[in-house]
């Protein structure tokens, strides 16, 4: 298996840690689990915007490590990517809970620039 499908089942993990973050401590109530999330504050708060970004950002990630396995890729290229990928969705987590906006899109349009880059890879093989 490839590092840039390893980097997939990071990318899908990685949403769970900032949800556990924002959770850990907290109470929960199980009959709404929903609700807990509106008396957040601070860090655990952007913890939790963290954590409905990484979803968001998960989609399109995989499916480009996907298109740039089934168009074949430079392997190397796709891997690195991802790692890039993968760097920068944690960086960006870390700089929302220190809420750091501007590193925090830098880290996000990374990211963003990464999956484009894997996506169209196959075009430059």
């Amino acid at each position: 298996m490839t590092m840039a499908l390893w980097c997939v089942l990071v990318a899908g993990i990685l949403p769970v840690v900032a949800a556990g973050i924002a959770k850990w401590g907290t109470v929960l109530d199980n009959n709404h689990p929903r609700d807990w999330a509106n008396s957040l504050g601070g860090y655990r708060r952007r913890a939790y915007a963290a954590h409905h970004n990484a979803y968001e950002a998960f989609p399109f990630f995989a499916a480009a490590v996907i298109v740039a396995n089934i168009t074949d890729a430079p392997q190397g290229m796709v891997n690195i990517l991802a790692i890039v990928f993968i760097a920068a969705r944690i960086g960006y987590t870390a700089a929302y809970m220190a809420d750091l906006s501007t590193p925090r899109s830098i880290l996000w349009a990374v990211g963003w620039f990464a999956t484009i880059a894997i996506f169209s890879a196959g075009a430059w093989a």
